[in-house]
């Protein structure tokens, strides 16, 4: 795959581009590995707030970054999951928390599991998600999830923050690893004589070449689909939403630490806590409601009504690239696919493949021998992440809109999401379906048990019937307790994030 100078060359940057960049330089550093990244001066980033999950921290002390060198920088907020409102009508489940699961849920997930299993019986147990985890207690309570010292177990987060200033934090990150960047916009790509990319050519007539590519263009994915001619697989025919309409509003003095997913008519909205604004964001689907629509829908749910402030506009495309490594080219990000924002699964992806994409070069003395292998991995993650998300949609109870009428009524979902759901409604063990189909190292079952406990897929309440003795086996209260007691060892999430600007 390398020749002996081994060069790779990143077209793109971004957070994806530079994730790989950072991740690349990190695990290669002694191997010497010349990195390049070339960026366009005429693409612009888009800096929405952006939300992710837990493997972002993993990365960044993979990296060696403390939350004290970027957090404050880059407005960054801290995450501990998400709730979820009026995706479901039915009594007491019009909203749910799917939390970050930390190391204190380790005493009270195995009560949610014996009530959410017992209550799918026909038992009415408590079989409501929220009360059985620390970090809905934190999200509750708006505290920050850093433990203290003398706290003994381990806290699971992610973050939110302005993509593009954690972009050009990572850019400067990298740039201290040893990688190059170069400032260019490609307009040609020049394959050789085997179909493999042989060099790049800029708009002012240079040269750039290099033994291995990433492609880092987003959903131009300006190598791999268009130069390597790779299909594209489309997967709206389960996911409908490929437009956004995007608007700022000013932040609050403590924030509570989570993601609010709000369904609307036509799709759903994000509201995500910066340091300096609320980043929202409103999710559809053009085929429903146009864009003018779906703004002023949005303007009325934040109450901008009478607002001057402009709206961004985002199309997206929903889907995955067949194969992710194809001959000396590597896609991340955007261009190897997108299966929108839903549970901010896209850095975690993009982690995903590069690390997946280092394990197997490495494995094979940095050859192809294992291409195979790993695209067939990526593309199972992708399609496992898929399933998960078009979940959300499928059990949804809205009859307001042709929208989540056409959602609730797919029969085209894939057999895996299928025989996954047939479990659950026959009142089968989840989590041996789970680990049948091998889905476990995706999801696993207490994200599953989130989110089909959260929206309610339980029999009615007119169908439970009281349990025996047995059944009531936890004390609920006494897990009320234990996680309200855990709580008193965390600070308001304003108190933890000043101090990081205190610290920066």
């Amino acid at each position: 795959m390398f020749s002996n100078d081994k060069s790779i060359v990143i077209l793109g940057g971004g957070t994806a581009g530079w994730i790989a960049a950072n991740l690349l330089a990190t695990n290669w550093e002694d191997q010497g590995v010349d990195i390049t990244l070339v960026e366009s001066p005429d693409i612009g980033i888009i800096g929405v707030g952006e939300g992710s999950t837990p493997p972002l921290k993993a990365f960044l002390d993979a990296i060696g970054v403390a939350e004290t060198d970027w957090m404050a920088r880059c407005d960054a907020t801290y995450k501990v999951g998400i709730t979820f409102r009026d995706w479901s009508t039915k009594p007491g489940f019009e909203e749910y928390f799917h939390p970050f699961l930390s190391q204190p849920d380790e005493f009270s997930v195995s009560a949610f599991f014996h009530n959410s299993f017992l209550r799918r019986k026909g038992v009415d147990l408590d079989g409501h998600p929220n009360r059985f985890f620390i970090t809905w207690e934190l999200a509750k309570q708006r505290l920050a999830p850093v433990a203290p010292p003398n706290f003994p177990f381990e806290m699971n987060y992610g973050y939110h923050f302005n993509s593009g200033l954690l972009g050009e934090f990572l850019q400067e990150w990298a740039a201290k690893k040893g990688v190059r960047y170069k400032s260019a916009t490609v307009n040609d790509v020049v394959l050789d004589d085997r179909g493999f990319i042989d060099h790049l050519k800029t708009d002012e007539g240079e040269t750039i070449k290099a033994d291995f590519y990433v492609d880092s263009t987003g959903f131009r994915s300006q190598l791999l689909q268009q130069a390597l001619g790779v299909p594209f697989e489309s997967c709206e025919d389960v996911l409908f939403n490929d437009s956004a309409v995007v608007f700022p509003t000013d932040p609050e003095d403590n924030p509570t630490p989570q993601t609010i997913s709000t369904a609307l008519k036509y799709g759903w909205a994000w509201k995500i806590p910066l340091t300096s604004r609320f980043g929202n964001g409103y999710v559809y689907s053009s085929k429903y409601v146009d864009d003018d629509k779906a703004e002023t829908e949005f303007r009325e749910h934040l109450g901008l009504q009478d607002s001057d402030i402009e709206a961004r506009r985002l199309k997206f495309k929903v889907g995955r690239v067949r194969e992710h490594w194809v001959k000396n080219c590597l896609a991340v990000g955007l261009s190897q696919g997108f299966i929108e924002p839903l549970e901010a699964t896209a850095l975690d992806m993009v982690q995903e493949t590069v690390v997946r994409f280092i394990e197997a070069a490495n494995k094979g003395d940095l050859t192809d021998q294992y291409r195979d292998e790993f695209n067939d991995r990526i593309s199972k993650r992708f399609d496992a992440v898929r399933d998960y998300i078009v979940c959300h949609y499928r059990i949804n109870s809205r009859s307001d809109t042709d929208y989540w009428r056409d959602n609730g009524a797919n029969e085209k979902i894939s057999r895996s999401l299928r025989e996954l759901l047939t479990a659950w409604i026959s009142g089968k063990n989840i989590t041996d379906e789970l680990e049948r189909q091998n889905l476990d190292a995706y999801f696993p079952a207490v994200s599953w048990n989130c989110l089909l406990g959260g929206k309610g897929i339980y029999p009615t309440q007119e169908q439970l019937k009281p349990g025996s003795e047995l059944a009531h086996h936890y004390d609920l209260d006494k897990i009320d307790r234990y996680l309200k007691g855990c709580a008193l060892n965390f600070k308001p999430h304003e108190e933890q994030l000043r101090a990081l600007r205190g610290a920066g």
